[in-house]
């Protein structure tokens, strides 16, 4: 079974094609379960995200092509949301969907993946970089609102490594998200960054094995020939860590299903 739950619309500003296309590439590609999760509202970093006034023209479309392609595909319907204190907003919390993925993009407002702001990086100390991205999603695991992890080690997307050890670093973070109950997407996106690795890296792998954390499939595909990117190798990726099976979610309840 191939699954793919992490992947954008152009309602978030910075991916395009549409819902319709998106559905009918998936198709093409033999992807079994598919799912929406664009960029969430909030009330910062407004540009790249959909506003709240269109929540529910992007739910409604998801829904449409769900229903119009349930005899070829299973589309489910999320948000990636960012985990940012001061900007949860409850009407994504409560939004009537499949799941939610928590993510961390902000480091004290912050964009740390973002071109725009990578000179900051000079700034500070590449470690303690590292060590606040960690406790963000310490904390949002602990905040007990989301279903996924979305690119659990995303600090890493433009190759500033830390000096101290990953595991070291993450590790408190990855005994929170077993407490959540969450899983852990395997996203092939950042074999499309500067990185050029899968997220997450081998040693965070490694302490989901150790801790028994569930993972799930994504591309975080932005545009049309991102969806199912790489899935081969992701799969390979997996397995090698002993995993087959994978999380998907209905309604926010979770299924394992073999991959």
């Amino acid at each position: 079974m191939i699954i793919d739950l992490h992947n954008h619309t152009s309602l978030c500003n910075h991916a395009t094609g549409s819902i319709e296309e998106f559905t009918q590439n998936a198709i093409e590609k033999e992807i079994d379960i598919f799912g929406f999760s664009d960029h969430a509202p909030m009330k910062f970093d407004k540009k790249y995200r959909m506003g709240f006034e269109q929540m529910n023209q992007y739910e409604a479309e998801v829904l449409h092509v769900k229903k119009k392609y349930q005899s070829k595909i299973e589309i489910l319907l999320g948000y990636e949301v960012d985990f940012l204190k001061g900007f949860i907003d409850e009407r994504v919390i409560k939004a009537d969907v499949d799941y939610l993925i928590g993510s961390v993009h902000f480091i004290d407002k912050w964009g740390f993946d973002n071109p725009e702001f990578i000179g900051e990086y000079q700034n500070r100390d590449i470690d303690k970089i590292w060590e606040d991205y960690f406790a963000a999603i310490k904390e949002m695991a602990k905040s007990n609102l989301f279903d996924i992890v979305g690119h659990i080690d995303l600090i890493k997307v433009f190759k500033f490594l830390p000096k101290k050890k990953i595991k070291t670093i993450a590790k408190n973070a990855i005994k929170e998200i077993k407490k959540a109950n969450m899983v852990v997407e395997i996203n092939s996106a950042g074999l499309r960054k500067p990185i050029n690795e899968i997220y997450p890296s081998s040693d965070i792998m490694e302490l989901l094995v150790e801790f028994d954390i569930p993972i799930t499939f994504c591309s975080d595909a932005h545009k049309i020939e991102n969806i199912s990117y790489k899935k081969d190798e992701v799969l390979r990726y997996a397995k090698s860590f002993g995993y087959n099976k994978c999380a998907i979610f209905r309604k926010r309840e979770r299924e394992m299903v073999n991959f």
